[in-house]
């Protein structure tokens, strides 16, 4: 068992890893006691026996989870709820329709439609090395893509589906903002899927690796987040976001590509 110190410690993101991986523990179980109590002969308990077990029961659950929100920033999970608030606006609702899921045999990132014929964008990194790639749309309906190119150096990946009249984003020409600008970017972040969120832009910034000016805003970007759209007001992506980083004046932030370099690269295939 971890000392308090030590789970003081941990980020948000991997206490949300947690409580995901003690829930699935938890459900798990209660799988197998539903499955053993079936194959027993059933007993005969008296009411008033079964009512003082089931409020020990809940009392246990209340006071576990009591001490975890002590422990632990209740903020951690503050996403969730904006994305649940924002899931209920129109517009988040039909950008959602276009933002997959993008599954390979190393793991699990986010993407999007850029046209009704199957070009999805990503990251590079999310499709890095990728034996097989199979993209998700949020109706489950499912397609194997391939990778027509990608660029290391920018972190951006254009990929190619077998599909035709798909929901699509709307490219803005250029990432041109204003300082403290809202926006919105919808992916699949731990082990979540179609979690939509809002920030405002920063300012440019810079990474290592990358060959150009990145864009920096105060948003909750989590692992899964990579290849998610960020979408200015008038409903067109300004970028992708690659990573989350922390920058000396605005400690951790969201990080993501301009669509300037999505021209740039791929202007051979996005011309709609």
């Amino acid at each position: 068992m971890t000392d308090k110190t030590n789970t003081e410690q941990l980020t948000e993101e991997e206490f949300l890893e947690l409580v995901l991986e003690e829930q699935e523990k938890a459900l798990a179980k209660d799988r197998e006691n539903r499955l053993n109590e079936k194959s027993k002969k059933p007993k005969k308990q008296k009411p008033g026996i079964r009512i003082v077990v089931w409020l020990m029961a809940l009392t246990l659950t209340f006071n576990t989870f009591a001490v975890i929100f002590n422990i632990y920033s209740i903020p951690a999970i503050e996403f969730l709820k904006a994305s649940a608030k924002l899931s209920s606006q129109e517009n988040i609702q039909t950008y959602k329709q276009s933002v997959v899921t993008i599954n390979t045999d190393s793991g699990k990132g986010t993407g999007f439609a850029v046209s009704e014929n199957g070009y999805i964008l990503t990251n590079d990194h999310v499709i890095d090395d990728a034996l097989t790639i199979t993209v998700i749309f949020p109706d489950d309906s499912l397609y194997k893509a391939q990778v027509i190119e990608a660029y290391e150096e920018y972190d951006l990946a254009l990929l190619k589906i077998d599909a035709l009249n798909l929901p699509y984003l709307s490219l803005a020409k250029t990432s041109e903002f204003r300082k403290n600008e809202h926006v919105y970017f919808i992916g699949n972040p731990l082990a979540f899927s179609g979690v939509a969120n809002e920030g405002k832009i920063l300012d440019y910034t810079n990474a290592n690796g990358i060959q150009t000016d990145i864009i920096m805003m105060n948003a909750p970007v989590y692992r899964g987040n990579s290849g998610s759209p960020v979408i200015n007001e008038a409903g067109q992506v300004i970028g992708i976001v690659f990573a989350t980083g922390t920058r000396e004046g605005h400690g951790k932030v969201g990080l993501f590509i301009p669509i300037e370099n999505v021209h740039a690269q791929f202007q051979d295939y996005l011309k709609h």
